[in-house]
């Protein structure tokens, strides 16, 4: 039998076998979060694990990261900034350009904005090219009444790609509207 007999069959399970073992799809960051009981009736610093049916702490080994992650975007969308932050610092994957950001969002959304302006701008030193980020960035800026930095960062959504995207759209109608998106 040739190498490519048994290689073709290994290429064609690839995807099946990284969902079985965890993998989970990559999250729409466009689209709000399911609500669960992470944001309805966990204490701050716990989160919801489905399997257990509990909340547990945000460091528990049931959780991986990106259920960790899921639970920051559950929890920032709830105006539950400050238990996002908490969970955020539970994470193990280091400063990952998702995690800065949404140090930044949850900052920027429990009135740190300096502290939101620094995670933005580190996470677009790792990823110029972040539209999410920009839009979040931007949006803050919008808040602080900075028009001309938030059309900068529009500007740079749509240079990089992005006309057309949720980051666009929600940035430019923040800039509008000088209303902003909570998610």
């Amino acid at each position: 039998m040739t190498p490519a007999r048994f290689l073709i069959p290994l290429l064609v399970c690839l995807p099946a076998l990284a969902f079985a073992a965890g993998t989970e799809e990559p999250v729409d960051e466009t689209k709000p979060p399911e609500t669960t009981a992470t944001s309805t009736k966990c204490e701050d610093g716990m989160v919801f694990v489905e399997d257990k049916q509990e909340c547990v702490k945000a460091d528990d080994s049931a959780l991986n990261n990106d259920a960790r992650f899921n639970a920051v975007r559950e929890l920032a969308y709830a105006g539950k900034p400050e238990a996002a932050l908490i969970v955020l610092s539970a994470m193990t994957e280091g400063d990952t350009p998702r995690v800065l950001t949404y140090k930044g969002f949850a900052s920027r959304k429990a009135g740190k904005m300096e502290e939101g302006l620094a995670f933005y701008e580190l996470a677009l030193e790792k990823n110029p090219n972040n539209i999410l980020t920009r839009s979040y960035m931007g949006q803050m800026f919008v808040e602080l009444g900075e028009l001309d930095m938030a059309k900068e960062q529009l500007a740079e959504i749509r240079k990089r790609g992005g006309e057309g995207t949720w980051a666009e759209a929600s940035l430019a109608t923040a800039i509008e509207t000088g209303k902003t998106m909570d998610y």
